[in-house]
């Protein structure tokens, strides 16, 4: 599954689109931190080894979900992985620890992200791990942003709201993973799956609702918005009130990977069924009012 080359192509697509035509229902796949392709300029310039970067992206989440395309569902995947240029941000999100330079006056430097050394370009990786051991000039860093961020983006949003107009709304599932533990309580188990709604702006409640009672039903611990609410693409394409839900899945990696092999382990088929199923189950639930934007569930979903 991982790439095992470093590449340094100038025209390597952002990302991959499956099932893009597939627009019977408004339900549309993201995965924006599942990249594995590393470009050698990336590696030359890193002062961190391929196998420290690739530790902070959230390795195969595209694949867990995977299926579900030959079900009829799209799925978007990045191809670069988020410490080269995470697609989870601003377009500008710049830090000025990073970034040499006079930055862009339309740039966010003061932002929670930027503060911990996570921005568009990230600074650091993991706990605080700088990836490198000087500044990046701030050409090259608004090189990685138009050639990979922007087309990134401007095919996202193409696609959402063509299943916006095809049926009055739509639903953007963000795909990502995180660690079976945390810093700084590195002993605290986290759930299975962690559901954000940027605490209940970014899609209608009874939509979350019905994703969490199907994922608990299925025998996951589930959390909504502890300790993530989701990011900017959350943020971003979430306009309930207009007909755009967005929500993010946080999928606990011990449950399908070795964390310190960063390979796949015994349960990622059986996750990977039991994820789909759930969402092939709020498919098959979901009716919407194309007229008024209006989402509700068949009865028996309500029942």
């Amino acid at each position: 599954m991982a790439g095992q080359v470093p590449l340094d192509l100038a025209d390597l697509p952002p990302f991959i689109l499956e099932g893009e035509e597939n627009r019977a229902t408004p339900l549309f796949l993201n995965s924006p931190h599942s990249g594995d392709l590393f470009p050698a300029h990336f590696l030359a310039r890193s002062q961190l080894a391929r196998s420290a970067l690739r530790r902070a992206s959230d390795l195969y989440v595209d694949s867990l979900f995977r299926p579900l395309v030959a079900a009829g569902l799209p799925l978007m995947s990045a191809q670069l992985p988020r410490s080269y240029v995470d697609l989870n941000r601003e377009p500008l999100e710049l830090d000025p620890r990073l970034i040499a330079g006079n930055l862009p006056v339309d740039a966010n430097t003061r932002s929670l992200r930027v503060a911990g050394g996570l921005g568009t370009i990230p600074r650091v990786i993991g706990d605080q791990v700088e990836i490198y051991a000087g500044k990046l000039p701030l050409e090259e860093a608004l090189a990685r942003i138009e050639a990979h961020y922007v087309p990134y983006h401007l095919r996202l949003h193409r696609e959402l709201a063509r299943r916006h107009r095809d049926h009055g709304m739509v639903l953007l599932l963000d795909l990502h993973s995180m660690p079976s533990q945390t810093l700084p309580r590195p002993h605290r188990s986290m759930p299975d799956l962690v559901i954000g709604d940027r605490f209940g702006s970014s899609a209608a409640t009874m939509l979350v609702e019905r994703l969490e009672h199907l994922a608990r039903c299925a025998g996951f611990r589930v959390e909504r918005n502890q300790p993530y609410a989701g990011g900017y693409i959350t943020e971003h394409y979430g306009r309930p009130g207009l007909g755009w839900h967005a929500i993010q899945i946080e999928v606990n990696r011990a449950l399908y990977m070795d964390e310190a092999r960063l390979v796949p382990h015994d349960g990622f088929a059986g996750l990977s069924a039991a994820l789909c199923e759930i969402v092939s189950q709020l498919v098959a639930e979901q009716a919407f009012d194309s007229r008024n934007s209006a989402l509700h569930f068949s009865q028996k979903a309500a029942e």
